[in-house]
């Protein structure tokens, strides 16, 4: 009688097992807040576009992965830009920076409009296929990210439509760059042309009204203008080749020596011929580690003696670059 009511009571007390399976999935929808988005430099921070989106269902409660996939219409999305959207989101905001960039990665022409497909893939694993939501057509240009503004003086006989050029990768209003002067003055114009002119304003501010910026001693200097606060700094600048390859080998820890530095000739480029011999090199700036550039983060490796025509090309954040080590 004893076992009979143990057995009962097991009984009664087991439950049935619920497993979840998941369905083919239905698509989340999907909706934006423009049919027509044209971007220019003054939405960079700003929200030109919001989409607002369903989460698919697969049957369960699932963990749903959403990727918003954008491409040019027609292409069937074989090549899309893609954004991974956080978990459970239900809308998702882009800046003028962040769509233009999307837009951008399309290769979408920027002198006029052209029609994008939106659409959400959503998975929950790699053993059930994706859903996708309805598709969005939307009509957009992109603007060319880089810019430019030039600087007229004397090192060229203030001609702004020849005047070397600084740069902004992102168009954000930071200009950079690096111009050989002569000592001379010199100013800033955004076209190549006298129409507006920004000079000295005092303090290492610049204006419109400003007189002439000085650039006090000759040689190469690396110039921030910034068209946003109104700014400029002016930093000498040169860099060397050293190392065991090289005449000098490597710089001692303290004491003189003689750096080889290479000859700025424009285009954020400096050259120098030298004899190396077998051995290793690097690149730094201004006579100091603080900055150097070599094979990646390794020092470059010369494999036979020889007369070798050295190049250095320094990229718009001034710490990076690419180089050319080539024998005679």
């Amino acid at each position: 009688m004893a076992l009979s009511l143990i057995a009962l009571s097991l009984w009664s007390c087991k439950k049935e097992e619920t497993r979840a399976v998941a369905t083919d999935g239905a698509p989340g929808a999907l909706k934006a807040s423009a049919t027509s988005v044209v971007v220019d430099k003054s939405m960079l921070t700003t929200d030109v576009i919001t989409f607002d989106m369903s989460n698919a269902n697969f049957g369960y409660q699932a963990a749903v992965s959403n990727v918003l996939q954008i491409a040019p219409k027609g292409s069937n999305f074989a090549e899309p830009s893609q954004t991974i959207l956080d978990a459970n989101a239900t809308s998702k905001s882009f800046n003028g920076l962040d769509f233009n960039n999307l837009l951008l990665g399309l290769k979408l022409p920027s002198t006029s409009n052209s029609d994008i497909e939106v659409r959400v893939k959503s998975t929950i694993s790699n053993d059930v296929a994706p859903v996708y939501s309805n598709v969005l057509t939307i009509s957009a240009k992109p603007f060319p990210l880089t810019a430019w503004v030039y600087v007229p003086g004397a090192y060229q006989g203030w001609n702004p439509s020849a005047a070397d050029s600084l740069i902004s990768p992102t168009g954000n209003g930071i200009y950079t760059g690096i111009i050989g002067f002569d000592g001379g003055n010199f100013k800033i114009t955004p076209k190549k042309t006298w129409d507006v002119a920004y000079g000295d304003a005092g303090g290492g501010k610049i204006s419109t009204t400003g007189g002439d910026i000085k650039s006090l001693t000759p040689g190469a200097k690396e110039l921030v203008v910034d068209l946003n606060q109104n700014t400029i700094t002016i930093t000498d600048v040169v860099w060397a080749a050293v190392g065991s390859a090289t005449p000098s080998d490597w710089p001692p820890a303290s004491g003189p020596y003689n750096e080889l530095d290479m000859k700025f000739v424009g285009n954020n480029t400096w050259t120098i011929t030298l004899p190396l011999k077998v051995g290793e090199m690097k690149f730094r700036k201004n006579h100091k580690w603080d900055n150097s550039i070599g094979d990646g983060g390794d020092n470059i490796k010369i494999t036979e003696a020889g007369t070798y025509d050295i190049s250095l090309t320094i990229n718009p954040d001034f710490n990076t670059g690419s180089y050319t080590v080539v024998k005679k």
